[in-house]
């Protein structure tokens, strides 16, 4: 008895040696993009110990890093979660949320850190 209310999709994705091509470079275009992100983070990391750097350079490092994530991720979410593919709208929609609480999250943190900080201090 052969079932007819049963649908195998696996048989129906015919496509083209084009958009073979044109998903494999996509494919090679993530790849490279995160890579070389992740890459500038981690030489970032190796060749600039917070101790030998100054001050300015260590604030400059420190939000270099989270300005990174935050564009990593977002990359990640859009192309992962094939949310690049939506309408300009929906995308807004969807990110500038996020984007505002780590934001939000990144100032709490601050904040905070700033407060302990000042507490060290005035204990010594």
């Amino acid at each position: 008895m052969v079932r007819d209310d049963i649908i195998e999709y696996s048989l129906q994705g015919h496509h083209s040696e084009e958009d073979g091509v044109k998903i494999r470079k996509k494919i090679w275009k993530v790849t490279a993009i995160l890579s070389i992100i992740t890459i500038l983070e981690v030489a970032v990391g190796a060749m600039f110990p917070k101790d030998s750097v100054g001050e300015w350079t260590w604030f400059f490092i420190k939000y270099g890093y989270i300005i990174l994530t935050v564009i990593k991720a977002g990359y990640i979410v859009l192309v992962f979660m094939h949310l690049g593919d939506e309408a300009k709208g929906l995308k807004y929609m969807i990110l500038v949320p996020y984007i505002i609480f780590i934001l939000y999250l990144i100032f709490i943190v601050i904040m905070e850190a700033t407060y302990i900080n000042d507490g060290w201090i005035n204990m010594q």
